[in-house]
């Protein structure tokens, strides 16, 4: 009977033994990443990890899953795991090539797994609304997140084209209406453009109407300033007034100053900022690791010149006493504003009339047409350049100290200004393809401006909270799994401004949605990206 009895007790103990096993046996995960430094976004250090990733989510962040089964394990021991870089200002239109490099290669091999396109005013293409534009590209697909913005510039042009007056009231009605329907489509904000057309003709007033119905919905209002050289203290004044008035979070995107009279006076601006921070001001900075800017050749022409479009500018151009105080006015803007008081610092990326000019500077262009290269000459080589439709050109008119300064302070975050590039297509500015890099190698890594931690706030959960981006943005259980896996030792942008067309090294492996997108360093091709919509507030 005692024999029986063991037997019988030796059998329930096997079966209950299963049974424990059976439930605590390790989850199974689509993903799991061992060994790792791991740096939430937060500013807090790194610690040696591991990450758990099933279904697109982050399920498990601890040191005891070692037992764990996966469907794919990422040893990375000796390597950085961060939340994937967010883009907060990054241009994603036909015009800038996104249907064509619908993959993201260029960002993805960044670590960038999530931009905010639409900014400087620009929106999405006039052809679209919001909603058609987000449904359109949903149903292509993606290679990693894109949220957007309502541009005012697209607005204001639907509504009054290029003309250089205010609105009506039945104008302003439209404009307000079409903020509102954008912002219920998914739109995270309100950018404006106010150094282009048509942004430039606007008022005070016609912005902060419409950022007042941003505002109720939960959105921000992402600037690029009416000025950002002699005039910026007045144009940063604009903008605090619009975020008093309106009552909405304002972003001075891609914060610099402009040409050589400005050189070394970013601590007057940034003191402007802190104060209004200190009188609880809503206000943020963006900013690129870059001491060249990135625009039109327009830029250097008075807007009142381009009033009415290209063909209005023309006819201007007759009549000799317009001519010269439109020239008169490029020599200004080419010695105190964009030009940097060199007609080397005008650097040619994209132009379609003339191909062989990419990547050479306006200095060039006058010797190959058999000019002398004076600033003189250069003024009506620009005229004549947007006689013919325009150019995007780099401008190297900024200076590095101010560029290291606004990189430090607590509100700035890490944006590109680029926009999606490949080998062949035009000669972009290197920040298409080197921004997030670039910090964490030159800033972070060599020059040691900014601790790892910090640099990786201002890449992830920074712009993730300024802009609303639920859900992402830091290494959280129950976050979307966007995850960067780097060597911070061998980390390394290649791309320049002479060769720019250049992926940079280091970049191991990144996780959009749970899903590979780059491993060992290879771009997979895949489309996990999501069109990201804001949630909308009542």
């Amino acid at each position: 009977m005692r024999k029986k009895q063991l037997i019988i007790y030796c059998f329930y103990s096997f079966i209950l033994s299963l049974l424990l096993m059976r439930c605590t046996s390790p989850v199974n995960y689509d993903i799991l990443i061992q060994n790792g430094r791991v740096y939430d976004g937060t500013i807090s250090p790194g610690k040696i990890m591991d990450i758990g990733i099933k279904d697109g989510e982050i399920i498990k962040i601890g040191d005891i899953l070692s037992q764990a089964g996966a469907k794919r394990i990422i040893d990375a021991k000796g390597l950085i795991v961060s939340p994937g870089f967010i883009d907060g200002h990054f241009h994603l239109d036909p015009m800038d090539n996104l249907f064509q490099l619908i993959d993201a290669k260029s960002q993805l091999l960044q670590g960038v797994t999530t931009s905010i396109g639409g900014p400087d005013g620009r929106g999405v293409p006039l052809q679209f609304s919001m909603g058609q534009y987000l449904d359109t590209l949903q149903k292509m697909g993606v290679g990693h997140n894109m949220g957007f913005m309502a541009g005012h510039n697209k607005i204001r042009q639907k509504v009054m084209g290029l003309a250089d007056r205010s609105p009506n009231s039945k104008e302003l009605e439209e404009m307000i209406n079409m903020t509102k329907e954008a912002m219920n489509e998914g739109a995270f904000g309100l950018s404006t453009g106010l150094k282009y057309l048509p942004g430039n003709f606007a008022q005070l007033d016609e912005i902060i109407a419409l950022s007042k119905q941003v505002a109720q919905k939960g959105g921000v209002y992402s600037t690029h300033l009416r000025d950002e050289g002699l005039h910026i203290m007045e144009a940063i004044e604009e903008t605090i007034e619009i975020s008093k008035q309106a009552d909405i979070l304002v972003i001075l995107t891609h914060h610099k100053l402009i040409g050589k009279p400005m050189w070394g006076k970013s601590d007057l601006t940034l003191e402007r900022v802190n104060r209004a921070k200190k009188n609880n001001v809503k206000i943020m900075l963006d900013q690129y690791p870059y001491n060249a800017s990135h625009t039109g050749l327009s830029v250097l022409i008075p807007t009142w010149a381009r009033a009415g479009g290209n063909k209005a500018f023309i006819e201007r151009l007759k009549n000799p006493i317009l001519y010269k105080k439109i020239k008169s006015e490029v020599i200004f803007n080419i010695l105190n504003d964009r030009g940097g008081e060199d007609l080397k610092r005008i650097q040619f990326a994209r132009v379609k009339w003339m191909p062989k000019l990419e990547g050479k500077t306006l200095h060039d262009w006058l010797i190959m047409e058999g000019k002398t290269p004076t600033i003189e000459n250069g003024a009506d080589m620009v005229i004549e350049g947007q006689k013919r439709g325009g150019a995007s050109c780099i401008y190297h008119a900024m200076d590095e100290s101010d560029v290291k300064n606004i990189m430090q302070h607590p509100l700035t975050m890490i944006a590109s200004d680029g926009r999606l590039s490949a080998p062949g297509i035009g000669h972009p500015h290197p920040r298409s393809y080197g921004t997030f890099p670039k910090v964490l190698a030159k800033y972070v890594r060599e020059e040691k401006l900014l601790s790892i931690q910090e640099a990786l706030h201002k890449m992830t959960m920074l712009p993730a909270q300024t802009y609303g981006i639920l859900n992402r943005g830091q290494l959280k259980e129950g976050f979307k799994a966007d995850i960067v896996i780097f060597d911070e030792k061998n980390l390394q942008d290649r791309a320049t401004f002479i060769a720019p067309h250049q992926y940079p090294e280091g970049i191991l492996h990144v996780i959009v949605n749970g899903k590979i997108a780059v491993e060992n360093g290879k771009f997979l091709n895949q489309l996990n990206g999501q069109i990201l919509r804001k949630r909308v507030q009542d």
